[in-house]
């Protein structure tokens, strides 16, 4: 597959995708922006879908942290969307990249999130849900992370991060939880 890139991907990167709800709630906003900071101060590149919720939050504080985070699309990278994230892709593509397999010019389209997912677990080693609801597209990168063999963490407290524990996933008790977990894996 190819991939289009606006920006500079890190070289030897470590990447957690941190995803959840377009509408989300105070508390998970609170901890998204926690979370991606703390990981994004240690190194670790914050890799999300540029979405609304979130995926926003999460790129906005790994850049406020002073680090790197790479926004993958569901739209080519000259389409932008949401389209209020505009200034936000800019700031990304200073300090990592944008990341489409859409060609340029292609329009957001409720088919092409779901692959988008895919490649967003692709870069990453490890994947944090912070909230969700049971029927969505967090459920679906949580899919397509058990498919590749990565790690996935969850905050509890949603539909879709409940489930997920009651289904044998890791709970985050912390960003350092997360850390160590990385740790382990560069030991090995």
């Amino acid at each position: 597959m190819d991939l289009y890139i606006k920006g500079k991907l890190p070289k030897d990167f470590v990447g957690v995708a941190i995803v959840g709800s377009r509408n989300m709630t105070a508390r998970g906003e609170k901890l998204a922006y926690e979370y991606a900071f703390e990981l994004a101060k240690k190194g670790v590149v914050i890799v999300s879908g540029l979405a609304r919720g979130i995926d926003t939050v999460a790129h906005t504080a790994a850049l406020d942290a002073g680090g790197k985070t790479i926004a993958v699309l569901g739209s080519g990278i000259d389409v932008i969307y949401p389209l209020q994230n505009k200034d936000l892709a800019e700031r990304i593509c200073q300090n990592g990249a944008l990341i489409s397999p859409y060609p340029q010019g292609t329009p957001p389209s409720a088919e092409n999130f779901k692959p988008r997912n895919g490649i967003i677990v692709d870069f990453s080693a490890a994947i944090l849900i912070i909230e969700g609801q049971r029927q969505s597209g967090t459920i679906n990168t949580a899919n397509w992370a058990a498919d590749k063999g990565r790690e996935v963490f969850v905050i509890p407290g949603s539909p879709a991060t409940d489930y997920l524990i009651e289904n044998g996933t890791s709970i985050a008790n912390s960003p350092q939880d997360i850390i160590d977990y990385l740790d382990g894996l560069n030991n090995c």
